[in-house]
């Protein structure tokens, strides 16, 4: 399928990122460029209550932002009687290369998926590199889950009804808390939503060969998210960064992966389904063609982008009904 037609013309339109030069450019000149981009995704839609939580983190408190759904008491504790009044539990990670992202970039979608999945939505500003290198970002995530887990009721939610995800950084750091909240008991997860997740960080894939240039998304731009994501002696096919090469994913939770036609990073979110599905995971795939990377947050682009977050959300709702 050729590319969207309105998507094409976005991608005129910022040429200018197409044409950055990564050996200059610095994270903070790209986290602006990410807050412009945001904008893509139209206006935020009206929900019940947005509140900003904290959880304790292994080097401080990690902001949190709480939505709950249009139509859901506003209160945001839970009731008197508490059971069936308690929400589902969406803890949403932000994309951005693990370097750029946070809580403002993600507000639209977080409300969208709110709503439409009828979840709290749990969004998490993990730290960040170059400033803080992995693991630091996997760690933040991993003692955000733990929190929201445990203190998840006090915010109106159901902790027994408790899903993760997340797009591309996002996607690859929600994949790994499926494996590590299996591998320690806990806390159980019922369902993990990958968005274009980069599951495989070796960069082999054919789809970085074939849609490495001209897509928003460019080799140049991976490999500089990687250079300071990653250490000098981190290797990038260790499971613990890039979950495709977990040794055995039997037991983790269903999902649900998204991918686009014309992202980089195709190849290894199916591929990722794939290995799924040969442990005996229950997995849902959906590759969307004619888009690029991103293009989940491009509600104001195309209608294909809503349509891509209404069907995650459908599926979230059935998981954690």
């Amino acid at each position: 399928m050729p590319l969207d037609q309105q998507i094409e013309a976005l991608l005129e339109q910022l040429g200018a990122m197409e044409s950055v030069d990564y050996r200059e450019v610095t994270p903070e000149g790209l986290r602006q460029m990410m807050k412009t981009l945001a904008a893509a995704d139209g206006p935020p839609e009206a929900v019940a209550s947005v509140e900003e939580a904290r959880a304790d983190g292994p080097a401080g408190p990690i902001p949190l932002r709480v939505y709950r759904p249009a139509g859901a008491d506003p209160g945001g504790g839970p009731d008197e009687n508490a059971g069936a009044s308690q929400l589902p539990i969406l803890v949403w990670y932000h994309g951005g290369g693990w370097v750029i992202g946070d809580l403002e970039t993600a507000d639209t979608t977080c409300r969208k998926l709110a709503n439409r999945a009828g979840a709290l939505v749990v969004s998490v500003d993990y730290r960040v590199a170059p400033e803080h290198p992995a693991p630091a970002p996997l760690e933040d995530s991993w003692a955000a889950l733990r929190w929201v887990a445990t203190a998840g009721a006090t915010l109106g939610g159901d902790p027994t009804r408790l899903a993760v995800g997340g797009d591309s950084a996002g996607g690859n750091l929600s994949a790994l808390l499926a494996v590590r909240a299996r591998d320690n008991g806990g806390p159980t997860l019922r369902y993990q939503l990958l968005v274009y997740p980069a599951t495989d960080l070796t960069m082999s894939q054919p789809s970085h060969v074939d849609n490495g240039e001209g897509y928003l998304l460019t080799n140049q731009a991976t490999s500089w998210f990687l250079g300071h994501y990653l250490g000098p002696d981190d290797d990038p096919k260790n499971p613990s960064l890039s979950p495709h090469f977990t040794d055995d994913l039997s037991g983790v939770a269903d999902a649900f992966i998204i991918t686009a036609e014309f992202d980089p990073l195709r190849d290894e979110g199916e591929a990722y389904a794939a290995r799924l599905r040969d442990s005996g995971v229950a997995v849902d795939l959906n590759r969307y063609d004619g888009m690029v990377h991103g293009f989940f947050q491009m509600g104001g682009v195309t209608p294909v982008a809503d349509a891509a977050v209404s069907e995650a959300a459908s599926h979230l709702r059935a998981a954690l009904s």
